[in-house]
């Protein structure tokens, strides 16, 4: 349809998270699988949402502004609704109407730096070593001319979703605070970090007083060492299950807002300082249990998940911190 634009047409693309997997024109050479080889060794790897974008951005003909390229004389008007921390532009769904900053050294940057050369494609090594090479065509950039009849627009975004919380907290009478929503890094680092702050409240009464509801939102990532089930959102519950053990009046609540924490039914888990002790009656280990990234199972057997179905808005996640 792209193909047939002329200086007459507009597109109105609309854009979310998920277009990074969905959206997929591979570049010639390079199959769908070979991408998806690819894609499960950065998710493996702990790669954030950005690099791994910057990798996919370059074996695509759509992503990288590689749609507006297309559409070329075309207006373009884009609304995205971002799942991307910061929302910069050319990350959401990688960027299909948007100028890269990324170049094919930066892809490969990404590729070497979780030691993944070894495990590439042929097909994708070939296009990379073409594409540092000078001998194919980067991603457009800042300044080209087939940007200058689009426009882009976030409609809503982790920040949104955040206030929206914060909102609701305060008129049920809970002290708020929005601590961040650029929360990024290894989920189980992170939990330590939510749990310190718990701890904090519940034996000082800061950064808010009791009754408190602090949020943050973001997207951590997972290095999959295991042989489990699990996501982000429920690796982090785990790990602040165990830190926050014996709280009195702490609760931990993390979920993804599109309803799926990874590969499963869950949005998150929620915590508080007498899970542990509920999963010891139930002959469960949680650190067993957090060491093979089995987080579903683990919430599964003692009731714990958070389960909402599917919301059809992806914006990001958000961590709860709530101390009564």
């Amino acid at each position: 349809m792209l193909s047939d634009s002329d200086d007459r047409t507009l597109v109105i693309a609309l854009i979310s998270g998920g277009g990074s997997a969905l959206m997929v024109a591979p570049v010639e050479g390079v199959t769908l699988a070979d991408k998806g080889q690819l894609t499960d060794s950065l998710l493996r790897s702990g790669a954030n949402i950005n690099e791994m974008n910057t990798v996919r951005k370059h074996l695509s003909l759509v992503k990288g502004g590689g749609l507006a390229r297309l559409a070329m004389p075309a207006d373009i008007i884009s609304l995205m609704v971002s799942d991307v921390v910061g929302s910069p532009l050319d990350v959401i769904a990688s960027g299909p109407t948007v100028a890269d900053t990324s170049t094919f050294a930066d892809a490969w940057g990404v590729v070497e730096k979780y030691g993944l050369t070894g495990q590439l494609p042929a097909s994708i090594l070939k296009h990379f070593e073409a594409g540092m090479a000078g001998q194919i065509p980067d991603t457009p950039k800042q300044g080209d001319p087939i940007f200058d009849k689009t426009v882009n627009v976030v409609v809503t975004s982790n920040e949104i979703a955040a206030g929206a919380a914060i909102e609701q907290a305060s008129k049920e009478g809970l002290n708020t605070l929005l601590l961040s929503t650029w929360v990024e890094g290894e989920a189980r680092e992170i939990a330590h970090f939510a749990t310190a702050i718990a701890k904090e409240i519940e034996y000082s009464g800061n950064p808010v007083p009791a009754p408190a509801c602090i949020v943050a939102g973001g997207e951590t990532t997972v290095s999959v060492r295991g042989q489990g089930v699990g996501g982000r959102n429920q690796e982090m519950a785990l790990a602040a299950a165990i830190q926050m053990a014996g709280l009195k009046r702490s609760l931990i609540m993390t979920l993804a807002t599109d309803g799926s924490d990874g590969p499963n039914d869950a949005a998150g888990g929620i915590v508080d300082g007498f899970t542990v002790e509920k999963a010891t009656r139930a002959g469960l280990d949680p650190d067993s249990f957090l060491a093979n990234n089995d987080s579903y199972n683990f919430f599964k057997q003692i009731d714990d998940q958070l389960i909402t179905g599917p919301t059809n808005t992806n914006v990001n996640d958000l961590l709860f911190i709530l101390v009564t």
